[in-house]
């Protein structure tokens, strides 16, 4: 009776846990496991077979170095942000930013999923969460790297090797996704701008990437945006002015 309380109980944690994980995932669909208790006698043994030649070398906070490897966000609030891309780390996704990024094709993309607390995610044109680039999906290159405050790491669907476009910056300490979404850089300058992200899911008044490119490429920051005309109410005052002489 004791043995079977205590499989109950265990149960009943491992669910609760597994619904945790869950809500706390970025992405279109969260990253909830649908395997159930299927036999992973073999895992081990592919595991074996698939080495990781990757190296993990630690972020370089120095701008002067690698220029290539640093992603410049210029946003909506006036404030740019520089990210380390680690190429050792996931260098397919590495690959497919600095593409999208040279196609223009983050140029005006809002960060359309942001909860406080959590993160800012991005990157997908459409604003809807559903969208992401003609480019084919990518598989995965989950890695040890912990997800900390500054974090950029890539979004995805169900499926391990949906990742397209869509990216994510973490607030705080995310410790669930490590090894579930592909962490490819960290935020080295400015993440105060990234605090300053509007939230929502959507939100009212997106914060957009208005300028996305390579510290290599030295691109000036663009203009900020003009500001909306404030439509002047019309009374009858106006309608009773006399018309300006020629």
């Amino acid at each position: 009776m004791k043995i079977e309380m205590l499989k109950i109980t265990f149960g009943g944690f491992a669910a609760m846990a597994m619904f945790a994980i869950a809500a706390a995932a970025p992405g279109t669909a969260f990253a909830q496991s649908d395997e159930g208790d299927m036999d992973t006698s073999g895992d081990d043994e592919a595991l074996t077979e698939q080495v990781d030649r990757r190296s993990y070398p630690p972020i370089t906070y120095d701008q002067t170095e690698d220029l290539d490897d640093i992603w410049v966000l210029d946003l909506s609030n006036g404030e740019r942000v520089k990210i380390r891309l680690m190429d050792e780390w996931a260098p397919n996704h590495v690959e497919r930013i600095k593409t999208l990024t040279r196609q223009g094709f983050y140029d005006g993309v809002i960060f359309h999923r942001v909860i406080e607390g959590f993160m800012a995610q991005g990157g997908d044109p459409t604003g809807t969460g559903q969208g992401g680039s003609q480019l084919p999906d990518l598989e995965e290159e989950f890695n040890p790297m912990p997800h900390v405050r500054g974090t950029v790491s890539m979004a995805r669907a169900n499926t391990e090797d949906s990742a397209n476009s869509q990216f994510f910056i973490v607030f705080y300490p995310r410790f669930n996704l490590d090894k579930r979404y592909t962490n490819f850089g960290r935020v080295i300058e400015n993440m105060g701008a990234v605090d300053e992200i509007n939230r929502g899911e959507p939100p009212q008044d997106p914060t957009r990437i208005l300028q996305a490119s390579l510290a290599s490429d030295n691109r000036s920051p663009p203009p900020p945006p003009a500001p909306e005309p404030v439509e002047e109410d019309i009374t009858a005052d106006l309608l009773n002015a006399p018309l300006e002489q020629q």
